[in-house]
Parts: structure tokens; sequence; C-alpha cells
């Protein structure tokens, strides 16, 4: 039985290669994931192959084809067709001492290869000359019930490399499936191994989590419930519990409305707007407090958690060595989350700047979500929308007349108080104050030259109660 799409160019460049090796005499599989995918009927970006043939030897059938990046893991990559794939010869694993490669590896067949992998759904193999699948590790009864489940001895898997808890957990929310209860306390025993694990490797697999799931809420229980979360994200663990004024959440606490807006997410979604989902109310459990009014009735409050939500959210991005861009972004986007909601009572120049923001795409996004998972109050939005229709046929933040070198040519000094006079004229063009650049110079000179102090024009302040 033929499980994969026979005509995509990766396949057959794949096949290409088992085929050279298998007409040397060396025993060549498609390996891991790939066979997984293609037995959910789920697409395959990228294949392995296993194969008895030594890196030397693999080496010699592809020369001028290889890049021999993990020769000390038996591992060749060889070039074919534009694609990359990596060639592993079939090896037994030795002792693990750093916590994610092996002391030594000895080689040996496909069963003990199979056997040295992390979870059964990925100890497939598939014979490309025979179509058939070789199951050493019952992963395919495991993919039919949709269960994911250790090979072999679950504390041994986690602890060769800890990294794979984190895998566990996105391939339990990503596939849907159901975690073994022996596989997941082991990893709930071995929780805090994860420290030792690099910034950057749980970085990339809680993004995957975020973006690839159907439903992020899954991968970010899972974490709970496992002392996983609080090992790498204790500041999303410290969500649980943290209460929010019922007549602007009537859905729950801050963990339950963050999980429901990761849920609601887009299908196609980007890892800016998943992260500034997950941390547009982070700065709420250091900024609630409760108390009562003057008739006895409970207050529950979270004085600027916005901005030091911003704060809290670029600190962990840091910690996690994400890109400059993404961390600025999303401080950005947590930063001006409770700002959306005045809008409608912005000033045109405010109102144009907010939304001439490199952020605002996501704004939007993130007000909707955030609309649609508590007050179901959507009015602003429809401004923004109408706004942006009003927009469409000339730029929201056009060419500014008023540069500093016109102030510099009047005889005004560099420094502080020509950026104000500068932000100023901005405000004036954008508000349509004056028909032309030259009518706008005049004016500001003459408020210049008169004492005027460049204070900004009007703007508006975010609420602190509402969501």
């Amino acid at each position: 039985m033929d499980y994969f799409e026979s005509d995509t160019p990766l396949l057959k460049a794949a096949i290409r290669i088992v085929r050279r090796l298998t007409d040397s005499g060396h025993q060549a599989l498609l390996a891991g994931g790939c066979v997984r995918d293609a037995l959910l009927g789920r697409k395959v970006k990228d294949i392995d192959i296993a194969t008895a043939a030594r890196p030397e030897q693999v080496e010699a059938l592809f020369a001028g084809e290889t890049y021999a990046v993990g020769r000390a893991f038996g591992v060749v990559v060889v070039r074919m067709d534009g694609y990359n794939y990596e060639v592993a010869t079939f090896r037994a694993d030795g002792e693990y001492l750093d916590g994610r490669h092996p002391e030594k590896v000895s080689y040996a067949d496909a069963a003990a290869d199979a056997e040295r992998r992390d979870f059964t759904i990925n100890g497939l193999f598939y014979d490309a000359t025979s179509r058939e699948i070789l199951d050493f590790v019952g992963g395919r009864d495991d993919l039919k019930r949709r269960y994911l489940r250790a090979i072999g001895d679950p504390v041994a898997r986690f602890t060769e490399d800890r990294l794979r808890m984190l895998r566990m957990v996105r391939f339990a929310s990503v596939l849907e499936f159901d975690i073994d209860p022996a596989t997941a306390e082991a990893a709930a025993a071995c929780a805090g191994g994860l420290r030792l694990v690099s910034a950057e490797r749980i970085a990339q697999e809680f993004t995957r989590m975020l973006v690839e799931s159907p439903r992020p809420s899954v991968a970010l229980e899972w974490l709970d419930r496992l002392g996983l979360l609080q090992q790498f994200l204790p500041e999303v663990a410290a969500l649980r519990g943290v209460r929010q004024p019922p007549q602007f959440h009537p859905e729950g606490d801050v963990w339950t409305h963050t999980l429901m807006m990761l849920d609601r997410m887009p299908r196609e979604r980007d890892a800016t707007l998943a992260y500034a989902v997950l941390f547009h109310d982070i700065g709420k459990p250091p900024t609630t407090s409760i108390g009562q009014d003057a008739d006895g009735n409970e207050i529950i409050r979270s004085p600027n958690h916005a901005a030091v939500g911003s704060e809290m959210a670029y600190e962990i991005l840091d910690r996690l060595r994400m890109p400059a861009e993404l961390r600025d972004n999303v401080a950005a986007l947590v930063r001006r989350h409770m700002t959306f909601s005045e809008l409608p009572r912005m000033r045109k120049p405010t109102l144009r700047r907010f939304m001439g923001a490199p952020t605002f795409k996501w704004d939007l996004a993130l007000h909707r979500l955030d609309a649609a998972c508590s007050s179901g109050d959507f009015s602003v939005l429809e401004f923004a929308e109408r706004k942006m229709e009003e927009f469409k046929n000339e730029p929201v933040l056009p060419k500014p007349w008023i540069m500093g070198r016109n102030l510099l040519a009047a005889g005004m000094e560099a420094g502080p108080e020509m950026g104000a006079w500068i932000t100023r004229a901005s405000d004036y063009q954008l508000d349509g104050r004056f028909a032309s650049r030259e009518e706008l110079l005049a004016h500001i000179l003459g408020e210049w030259r008169s004492g005027v102090m460049p204070e900004r024009l009007e703007t508006s302040s975010a609420p602190e109660e509402q969501p």
C-alpha cells in the first residue's frame, strides 16, 4: 500500500536516495515523523532516511552531494534535486550525560534504531521498495488510538533529552492525541530538568505549540498540569486564579480568559499574535487588588496592568532569546491593548498615529479576540474598521510637512524642544487644520516666537478596569 503522495518532488527525490542505497546493497527506509504524518493523512514537510550504510559509504555513494553535519552520530545530509535529507545510519545510543547527546553511538539494525527514539508514533519506518510499514515499537496501534507513549522507559527517554517533555506536549496538542498516563507521570517527575535546556530550544518548541495547535489551551493545560510551565514561564502559570471584574469578564479568571483567546485565534496565525494573546494580561497578577466601594460592593482593580505587562512580556521574550522584532512588537501590543478601547474618543492626530503604527493589524486581531472572549462588545472594532475605510484612499500617516531642517533654517536650536515642535506640527497636520505646508510652518514658527510651550495636542488615556 502506498501511504505517501508519490507525485511530490520531495518524495521523488527521497526515493532516488533510497534506491541508490538499496541498489548498492544497503537497507534504506523512510523514518520517523514523515511516516507518522503520512499515516495520519497530514502533509509531509520533510523526510528523513535511515539506512544500514555507514556514513563514509553514504558519502561515497553521493560524492559531491553531501554535508557531514552530524557524522559523529552517523548522520550525513544529502542534497538531491534541491532538497536536503538527513541520512542516518541505524544506531543504538550510549549513555546521555549532557541531557541531549549520547556519549557514543554504535551502529545497529532498524529494530535497535527504533528503540532509541522518543515516542512510538515516531519509531515507524517505511520501506519504499516493498511499500510496507516496519513497526518494532507498537507505533501503528498508538496512531490508531491517537495515543502518545514513550518508547521503553519514559524516565530514561526524558533524561536522555529533556526537551522531549515539551515535544510530548506539542505532539499531544498539535495532533490532538492523548498522553499515556505512565509517560505523563514520568514527565511530571522529570519536569525540573527542563531548567537545564537552553532557552532557544524551549522557545522553538513552545512557539510551535502556540502557532500550530488547533487548540493551544490543550498545550497550556498539559504544561501546567505536569509542572513544566512553572519551569520556564512562571508568569503565565501565575494567571490561574487571578480574578477579574465579572461585569467585564463573565468568563472567569485571567487564565480562563487567556486560554479562550488562544483557542479562538485564526488557524493561520503568526508568533506575534500568539504571544500578544498569551501575554496581554500578564501584568494582572502583580497589579490586581480586591477592595470595596462605599456601599460595600466588591471592586477588582488591575491598575496600569498593560504598562506593567508590556515590560514583563519584553523581559520574558528576551529571556527566551526571541528575535528583537518579535519582542518589540509583542511588548507594544500588550502596552496598547487597553488604549485600543479609546479609539472613538481620540483626537484625529492621535487616532491616525495609533492606526499608523506597524502593529495595528495585530492590534485589531488582539482586540477582536479580547472582546469575543469577554464582554462581546465589538463597537470599538467596528469604529476602527469604519476609520480604516475612511483612510483607505490616503496614507494613514502622510509624509510630514515639517522637518527638523525647516525649523533649523528658522533659527530654532536642535534638541528635545525641537522634537516637541515637530510632533506638534505633525498633530496639526493630521488634524487637518492647515491647507498647506507653508501655512503650517508659519503657524508653528509664530507659536514658537510668541513663547508658546510645544505640548502635544490633547490625547486619550486608557481605562484601568475594562477588558
